[in-house]
């Protein structure tokens, strides 16, 4: 390797790692609290068989699995300012990825609610527990101990997901990447080590899920 590629990729490094740690995690993180909150009330709702909002939330769990995420973030950012709304690039984004996540994330809570028992719903209603009560303390905790591992894949498919945030000129790894390449004419180095942060990032975020496996583990449903 020649020493002019050795010291583009050091240059570059925290160029790139920065915006990784400013703007990639952020939003990952934002971004999933977001449509975990999302996926909660959908999975519920659809779970506790309310006929038109299990309609309303099928929809919307047909629709936003059944579009791109690419033409979500456009949707948003370049199509709603023709109707009078502006959004800034990192909001935009964190709408988008919340909504695009909760809609994955709420099927597959509901298939951790439905994993539950039917009795322990019986077992609550026979000790007086009301039906909030029941979801709060019994069925959606065992539902998201299920869901864990599949919850912690979307997480890292998330991390990976958010370089589309540079089509919306969200800065974060991706596009101060596309940035340095304008400038130094060498995609190929530099294209590979995003992908090599990328890599790391996804790698803390799988051992963080092991260890969450580990310690769920110990419990029993």
């Amino acid at each position: 390797m020649s020493e002019r590629i050795i010291e583009l990729v050091t240059d570059s490094f925290f160029n790139i790692l920065i915006p990784g740690l400013t703007a990639t995690i952020p939003l990952t993180v934002i971004s999933f609290a977001f449509a975990l909150v999302i996926a909660i009330a959908v999975a519920l709702i659809q779970f506790a068989d309310v006929k038109v909002l299990k309609e309303i939330t099928r929809f919307y769990v047909w629709v936003i699995r059944g579009t791109p995420l690419l033409v979500q973030l456009f949707v948003v950012f370049y199509g709603l300012p023709s109707i009078g709304v502006l959004l800034d690039p990192f909001p935009a984004a964190v709408i988008v990825f919340s909504i695009n996540e909760g809609a994955y994330c709420a099927e597959t809570i509901r298939a951790g609610l439905e994993a539950v028992p039917s009795g322990q719903m019986e077992a609550g209603e026979c000790i007086g527990m009301s039906y909030m009560q029941i979801m709060r303390r019994i069925l959606l905790p065992q539902a998201l101990r299920i869901a864990f591992p599949s919850l912690g894949n979307s997480v890292i498919s998330m991390i990976k997901d958010t370089s589309l945030a540079a089509n919306i000129t969200v800065t974060e790894m991706f596009m101060a990447t596309q940035r340095i390449v304008a400038r130094t004419y060498e995609p190929l180095i530099l294209y590979i080590e995003v992908g090599v942060i990328y890599l790391v990032f996804c790698t803390v975020f799988t051992r963080i899920e092991r260890w969450g496996e580990k310690k769920l583990g110990r419990y029993r449903i």
